[in-house]
This record gives structure tokens, sequence and C-alpha cells, in this order.
């Protein structure tokens, strides 16, 4: 739908009525490309408690959500994709670049396993091959930076190698990092990026391919005190930010024009813009709750779909975005903010946070998601919990206890509450072990759910694919490929 217009050169009369036609027709037909702007998900999967793929898959299809965008190619994940017709995005991490960019072999190998052996008829319809995620962060401090323009060139040489280079785009999601301005008309790369900058969107754009930025207005809110609250949001602020003539009245407009002012600068103003990553979190952080997530997720839908564009390109909204997330990952880092783990539009098992419409009717929950009985660890209330710190801990370390923390919903429980949410966390990780409720009798085992207000005490799913800890084969080859560039460096 968003393949960009190639024009063949034709002897164009230098007359003034031939450079209005020309002109008209290259208007229309950017209108015509970016005239629907698709709402996707980013299915991310570091998580503790997995629903089946399958399951997932149903739950994209009965949400209508036509667009995925992955974070590496997991064969479990893409086969439950096979002859969904959902468009996806499979993903390089960072850390296989550097192999990439120097074994067309290993890019060969990639395609091959990644791509090809999924797009067959009835398989899976990918349309984007993201090269590396967010790679130019600046807390990378340029260590993936080298390696992505080489990744490109061998990458694409694969995928012409499988027939595949008129299908599959290559595309390099970015961090809003990359870029800095004080106002949006000032937006330029930063300095040590100009170059690469210059040199990927260029490749970008030859190659029919969009930019790909993400954008976040809570990290912006999280990281600044001074950051207006009502600016991070689409209902108008009391603090608009003025550039000469256009007033920015949300965070996400003004980055938007940031980006387009830096794409400018290097001669790619008219550079396509998908935006793939883009959300608010749940729990975990002040400010990460669920109205702020219904408020922001709603007013950014309805901003996309209403097709008002920004200041610097009125009318013309992000050719795609996508939403992050689809569902909690309890098992991600939270180097970042506890936060990290409560990004989902839905929670672990599927079910929809808050009321949102993507464009189709409000959302809906997972169906036939089998749950483990309705039982709960809890403190054992006639035992004393004086020795009870390293069994806390302890519960901590393997289960996602974040939402205990300042700021998190089960924050105000008090100690016992704390104690009986690390207790039953781990309880329901273990799938319910009596032992694992032991804690050398400070837990017992309860039928009643001791939640409290917003605070949930969760309930495990049985589902044996959705949970534990194993090495797929997609991770098995990623780490072949590394161990096979690193014995090529060593000779």
């Amino acid at each position: 739908m968003h393949d960009h217009c190639r024009f063949s050169k034709i002897s164009w009369k230098k007359s003034k009525m031939a450079r209005t036609l020309f002109s008209m027709i290259t208007v229309f037909l950017l209108c015509a490309v970016v005239v629907e702007s698709g709402i996707g998900v980013n299915w991310g999967t570091v998580a503790l408690r997995k629903l089946s793929p399958e399951t997932v898959v149903d739950l994209l299809k009965d949400n209508k959500i036509e667009k995925v965008k992955l974070f590496d190619a997991d064969p479990d994940v893409l086969k439950a994709l096979m002859g969904s017709g959902i468009e996806v995005m499979v993903g390089i991490p960072n850390e296989l670049l550097a192999v990439v960019s120097s074994s067309a072999s290993a890019a060969d190998l990639w395609v091959s396993q990644n791509v090809s052996r999924y797009m067959v008829k009835g398989g899976v319809n990918i349309k984007y091959v993201a090269v590396g995620n967010e790679p130019f962060l600046t807390s990378y401090s340029g260590q993936y930076q080298s390696y992505v323009f080489p990744a490109l060139t061998n990458l694409r040489q694969s995928l012409a190698k499988a027939n595949l280079a008129g299908k599959v785009k290559l595309v390099v999601p970015c961090n809003a990092d990359a870029y800095v301005s004080s106002l949006p008309s000032q937006g330029a790369f930063r300095p040590e990026l100009a170059q690469i900058m210059t040199q990927i969107v260029s490749f970008l754009s030859s190659n029919g391919s969009p930019f790909i930025v993400n954008i976040y207005p809570f990290l912006s809110l999280y990281g600044n005190s001074d950051f207006p609250e009502d600016y991070a949001f689409f209902e108008g602020t009391t603090h608009p930010v003025v550039d000469g003539p256009n007033v920015y009245y949300n965070a996400f407009d003004g980055n938007f024009d940031t980006l387009l002012a830096a794409l400018s600068k290097i001669g790619y103003g008219q550079m396509p813009i998908v935006i793939g990553e883009i959300g608010w979190p749940t729990d975990g952080a002040l400010g990460a709750n669920l109205s702020a997530a219904k408020l922001f997720n709603q007013g950014l839908v309805n901003r996309v779909l209403s097709k008002k564009g920004t200041p610097l390109r009125p009318g013309v909204p992000p050719m795609d975005i996508y939403l992050f997330s689809l569902l909690d990952e309890g098992a991600k880092s939270v180097l970042p903010g506890n936060f990290e783990r409560h990004w989902g539009i839905f929670s672990f098992d599927g079910q929809a946070k808050y009321s949102l419409n993507l464009g189709n009717g409000l959302i809906k929950n997972a169906k036939d998601v089998h749950y483990l009985p309705s039982r709960w660890c809890v403190a054992n209330p006639a035992r004393d919990l004086a020795g009870v710190a390293n069994h806390f801990r302890l519960a901590c370390s393997y289960a996602d206890c974040t939402t205990l923390n300042y700021g998190g919903s089960c924050n105000g429980i008090g100690e016992k509450g704390n104690i009986s949410y690390a207790f039953n966390s781990y309880y329901q990780l273990q799938k319910q072990n009596p032992q694992t409720c032991e804690f050398d009798g400070l837990g017992m085992v309860t039928s009643r759910d001791p939640s409290v207000g917003n605070c949930r005490f969760l309930v495990g799913v049985t589902d044996v694919k959705s949970s534990g800890f194993k090495l797929n084969s997609g991770k098995i080859i990623s780490s072949l490929i590394i161990f096979w560039g690193i014995c090529t460096f060593l000779g």
C-alpha cells in the first residue's frame, strides 16, 4: 500500500504547464501513498509468563490489528503468523550487526533462515527487516555505529539473491535522541551522526524504505521535572512551544517536526516516516497509570486517524505507527525504570487494561486463555516475619515485583502485603507448585483473592508453551551466527 512511486526519466518541455502538471501529479501520488495510516503494535516476548503465539495471533486478528513489529525472528512466532495476512516487521538484534556487516555469507544465512523460509504461499507477509534496534542510542556510546551501513549493504544483496528485494524493505529503527534542537525548525542529527545518517537515509530513500523513529513523550516527562505534563498529551497545553509561525501544542508534533527539519538539512525533507514505537506505561512510576495511558494512546490514535499532520507536514500523518506495546513483558530490564515491564495495552494474559479504540471499535480480550486454579500464596499471618528479607529478595529476583516500588499500583499495601505479593508472584511463576509457597513456613496457600484496589495479585496461565525459559531455534541460529563470526574473525 505504501510502496514509493518511481518515475522514469521523461523529457519534459520546459513549459510552465508541464512543470505545473508534473507538480500536481507528484502531489497527488504522494497523497495517495500516505492517505491511510496503519496502526500496528510492537510484539515483544521478553516475558516471564507468555501466551502461546497462536493465542496472540488470534488476539491480533480479533482486534483487526494488521501490522506487527517484532524485535527478532522467533520461529514459533513466525509460524503462528503464517497465513494470517498480518504485515510483519522482523528484526536483527544489535548483537548480530557486527557479524552480518562483516560477512555476506552470514547475511545470506540470516535471510534464508528468517525471511525466505517463511515467504511462501500461505506464509508470512514480511514487509520489513529492521536492521538493529535503536543502534545509535546515546547510551550505546557508538558501539554499533560502524556496523549498520555495511549490514544494510550485505542484507540488500542477500534479499536480491533470494528474489525478495522488491518485496522486503530494509529499515533502521532510530530513537528520537538521534536528533537534537531547542526548537523543531532547528532540528539536526547529532553532530557525530551527521555523516552516517546522510549515508543511511540516502540508502533508505533509494530503496523505497521509510525512516523509522521511536518517540516517547512519557520519557520526556519522566526524565525532566520541568517538562509540562499537559504537553505530553493531545488535549492541548498551557505551555505551547512557539517556533516562528508554528505553534506546537503537544510533544509528539514537536518531536516529529524536529525530525523533519533534521531530514531536510541533509536533503531528504520529503522522506516518508513511520513511528516504530510510541506508547505510555500503566505502572511502575509516577505518571504511569491506566488513566494516563488511555488518555495518551487514544489521543494519539485519534490524532493520526484525523490525518491532521503537523505544522511542517500538514495533512500528512505518519505513514504508520506501531504502539508500544501489545503485551506487558515482565522479564525486561528495569535499568531505565520499573515502568519498562508495563507498556502493554493488554496485560500478560491478553486482557485489555483499559478501553481503547484503534479505529475498529473497542479492543477485545484474548479468547480461550486457560488459567491456573484460583489460588494464591500469601504471608502466613500466624508466623513472625522477622526473617523474611532473604525470601522476599529471592522471590523478586525471579518474579516481577516492580509494582511494589514508589509510583507502582501496589506501593501502598503495607509490609505484609508486599511480602504476600512477592510470594504469590514467585508461586504463580512456578505454576503453583506447593513447595514454592513454603518459604520456611512463612508462606501459605489461600483461595481468597488478596488483591487490594488497583493492586492485582495475578494468577498464572496453564499453557505449557506460554511460560518458562527456553532457548528457541531462532536464538540458536543467532548464537551459531555469532559463534561462526567469532571464528571467522579469529581466522
